[in-house]
């Protein structure tokens, strides 16, 4: 497999990385049917431990088997397919070198009470992600929670351990918790300040929620009017996040969100693409389809990545 030039210049910017982590994060940009061209779409299918067996597999029961989650990145030509241990370990052997796999390595639930506060258990070990012949761990944290510390230095642990196993880091970089309102979540002065936090922290791929226009902290408002950064549109929102990830220098990826119609996808998509970010990372919204629909909208999502749609 050779590198596109494209891929090569990406790389090129993790100046500090073994040959190693950057041969899985190359392998997972030549992968698939946007191979070569420095955008990606990864499945990622962790939401049952957030929300639930029946809130998550219920629209399309054919979800429930991780062996189809495993099968829908390989015949979409994903990037990548990213879940937490059991999944992985329930496909790993029948699935084996088709398709890169990103282990999530902590999450949270719904059964938690509104005063346990916003945090993940580690539920996965780097070893785990060797064993099971993976590309890169996953980890989400939540900038905003009394427990962020926290899981800032987890991850910078594990961080350490995986790129020196040759395995790349991929961090969910998710607002929330008792210093972040609800419109803060996805306020776009939190959403870049989220994803450059992903950044110090040494992601090599970040992934981030798409932003609204609003702005949270009045520092950070000041800044924003005083210095005329766009915001007014989606795409201008997302070439902030990526800005505030190095310049570009990272691969950021945005997710999906809850399931919604497939011209709110689609223009979501075109405004990564147009904003210079690196991709989606869409679950819901392609698993609880029927297998089916599913194809049919990933393969409008690949063309419009590739400029053609």
């Amino acid at each position: 497999m050779k590198a596109t030039r494209t891929v090569r210049n990406i790389l090129a910017n993790y100046e500090g990385e073994t040959p190693g982590v950057k041969a899985q994060l190359c392998r997972m940009l030549m992968q698939g049917k946007l191979g070569g061209t420095g955008k990606m779409i990864i499945l990622p299918v962790d939401q049952g431990f957030e929300h639930g067996p029946a809130r998550s597999f219920a629209p399309n029961p054919d979800a429930y088997d991780p062996h189809y989650h495993y099968q829908l990145a390989i015949d979409a030509g994903l990037s990548a397919y990213a879940a937490p241990l059991g999944p992985l370990e329930a496909g790993a052997d029948t699935f084996a070198g088709q398709v890169p796999t990103i282990l999530k390595v902590n999450s949270a639930n719904s059964l938690m009470s509104d005063t346990a506060g916003k945090n993940q258990a580690v539920t996965a070990s780097v070893d785990d992600a060797l064993r099971l012949g993976c590309s890169a761990i996953g980890f989400t944290i939540y900038p905003g929670s009394d427990a962020a510390l926290d899981m800032f230095e987890e991850i910078v642990e594990m961080r350490r351990e995986a790129a020196a196993c040759g395995l790349a880091t991929v961090i969910w970089s998710y607002p929330r918790g008792e210093a972040i309102t609800k419109d803060g979540e996805t306020a776009i002065d939190i959403a870049a300040y989220a994803a450059h936090i992903a950044a110090l922290l040494g992601a090599h791929i970040i992934k981030v929620k798409l932003s609204t226009d609003h702005l949270m902290l009045p520092e950070a408002k000041k800044v924003y009017e005083a210095e005329g950064i766009d915001i007014s549109t989606q795409a201008a929102r997302v070439a902030d996040c990526v800005k505030s990830s190095f310049n570009g220098r990272r691969l950021i990826v945005f997710s999906g969100g809850s399931k919604k119609g497939a011209d709110s996808v689609y223009d979501d998509a075109r405004a990564i693409r147009d904003g210079g970010g690196n991709g989606s990372i869409i679950g819901r919204n392609t698993f609880q389809r029927e297998r089916g629909e599913a194809l049919d909208m990933l393969g409008k999502l690949i063309d419009i990545y590739k400029g053609k749609a």
